[in-house]
């Protein structure tokens, strides 16, 4: 595997426990934004702000060719109680970077440092460096606040690090490579009363339960089976006592998908199957529905691009074809609808017993940092190609 610039090693995870001591949930990443800017000034890049109220742009240019490109990285951090017990610990109580996101910003800045200081490239880089990948998603955001008009990309790649796949190596899919994700909130509207005189209500735990397994056959039932779709109901909240039937019951689903018109088929039936199983109850449902993000759907060319590099510089062996998309989600989807690119995994496994992503155990592998480092920094040049 080709890794250089281990030099920078030490500062690179200086940043990233930096970064990990210090999370913000989306939207709200101020000293996150502050951090990375002043790193990138300091570098001698162009520096915009207040993309997605938090997000960082930083634009290098070298040469003269009119070749762009755009390298994203996430920073936000989730709502979650960290348990790693590291000496870099979360100090914002609640709130933890649980899924990665300060090692990749950590080894895009350590790229952004390589990249100024060799000036080894031909066009324009642009750094994004995204809030709000969790939950609000900041990469729309970001485009509806005119990120492609005022940074022109010819291209954009992101990746992810997976503690479930095997250290070094990289994960590639052309098409489909993440889910949409939508939300919905199902409330049945009963009548309650004493649970000794079930007669006189009408139980909304009873019909809920109801439309809980008929949910169960949209996916076995009404889509194709070679349409990969997921149907979870997450959350069932009704009542607080035993001898007490409630007025109402709520129901919260998780629903993924790939194709467009699934997805509004998944739509329509579970409006269809919660007012049905409801009034065959004599209850009312009502349904709230909220698209999420949209699939992630990889650019060929440049999927074929960025597997050809990654196998030169890791090595043949280390190539990972994914023979099915991840039912996960990702708003660098939005970025990918705007301009070509791709998004990839790189392996971080420490063990198979490692915590998975979103865990309150889980720790980012610092001796992946060169690695990613080092790749973003070779992609960039070979994007950008020197004269």
């Amino acid at each position: 595997m080709t890794i250089r610039f281990s030099n920078y090693m030490p500062e690179i995870v200086a940043t990233r426990r930096y970064l990990h001591q210090h999370p913000e949930i989306g939207l709200s990443e101020f000293e996150t934004s502050n951090y990375v800017a002043a790193q990138l000034v300091a570098m001698g890049y162009e520096v915009t702000r207040g993309l997605a109220k938090t997000g960082v742009v930083a634009t290098l240019c070298n040469g003269s060719s009119g070749r762009s490109i755009g390298i994203r990285a996430d920073f936000d951090a989730l709502p979650i109680l960290e348990e790693t017990g590291a000496e870099y610990q979360s100090r914002n109580p609640g709130v933890m970077h649980a899924c990665g996101h300060d090692g990749h910003t950590a080894m895009l800045l350590g790229a952004a440092k390589i990249l100024a200081e060799r000036k080894n490239f031909d066009g324009v880089v642009h750094l994004i460096f995204q809030p709000a990948e969790e939950n609000f998603g900041g990469a729309r955001l970001m485009i509806e606040d005119g990120l492609f008009d005022r940074f022109p990309c010819d291209a954009v790649f992101a990746l992810h690090n997976d503690p479930t796949i095997p250290f070094g190596h990289f994960a590639f899919r052309d098409g489909p490579i993440m889910a949409a994700v939508d939300e919905c909130k199902i409330t049945v509207n009963g009548r309650g009363g004493h649970g000794a005189e079930p007669q006189d209500t009408a139980d909304p735990i009873v019909a809920g339960a109801s439309i809980i397994m008929a949910l169960q056959t949209i996916v076995s039932r009404n889509v194709h089976p070679l349409d990969p779709t997921v149907v979870t109901v997450g959350a069932f909240h009704a009542g607080g006592a035993s001898n007490v039937i409630p007025q109402r019951a709520e129901m919260l689903l998780s629903i993924r998908s790939f194709d467009a018109k699934v997805r509004d088929q998944l739509e329509q039936r579970i409006r269809g199957i919660a007012e049905g199983q409801a009034a065959s109850y004599g209850m009312t449902a009502t349904v709230v529905y909220e698209r999420g993000y949209n699939a992630t759907i990889n650019h060929k060319a440049e999927t074929d691009f960025v597997r050809a590099l990654a196998t030169r510089f890791a090595g043949a062996e280390k190539i990972i074809e994914m023979e099915r998309p991840t039912m996960g989600s990702e708003d660098f989807a939005y970025m990918l609808q705007a301009r070509p690119g791709t998004y990839f995994f790189v392996g971080t496994q420490r063990t198979p017993d490692d915590p998975p992503l979103h865990h309150p155990r889980y720790d980012f592998n610092d001796d992946i940092l060169p690695i990613g480092t080092s790749f973003w920094v070779e992609l960039a040049e070979a994007w950008l190609p020197a004269k």
